[in-house]
């Protein structure tokens, strides 16, 4: 559905950034036992603790390799829109504009209201109320 569900904002790039964000997801949508987090190779991915939380939530990791940028491409995507729509043509005062103007841009704008080519130009939230509306066959 290219739905956003989780997301997390701070001034490092620690592993709790991170799980902060799955967190949200896990709140936001259940989600599969066994589901698939992909990642690249930074360090907040692979630290023990990141998976020791998959482990603890019933997810699995999964890891592109190094200079492999195509596994990523939905969420790369996500972040161009992101930067080219909002952050590049905003000022921020502090950190808390920007968690504001980033949940906004996420939660009404781009979930909501932003169609894509690739969802037969509907928005993520249209798309994702079709899959719920979806029979699951017998």
């Amino acid at each position: 559905t290219r739905m956003v569900i989780g997301y997390s904002i701070d001034n490092h790039m620690r592993t709790s950034l991170v799980t902060d964000a799955l967190d949200m997801a896990r709140r936001n949508q259940p989600l599969s036992s066994r589901c698939i987090f992909h990642s690249d190779r930074g360090s907040q991915y692979t630290s023990e603790t990141m998976a020791t939380y998959l482990s603890e939530h019933d997810m699995r990791g999964s890891m592109g390799r190094t200079g492999q940028c195509w596994d990523n491409a939905m969420a790369e995507s996500f972040f161009a829109a992101l930067k080219n729509e909002m952050i590049y043509r905003t000022t921020f005062p502090t950190l808390n504009h920007v968690r504001r103007a980033v949940a906004s841009y996420i939660e009404i704008f781009y979930n909501r209201q932003r169609r894509h080519s690739a969802l037969e130009y509907k928005t993520p939230y249209q798309s994702w109320l079709a899959h719920q509306n979806t029979p699951i066959a017998a």
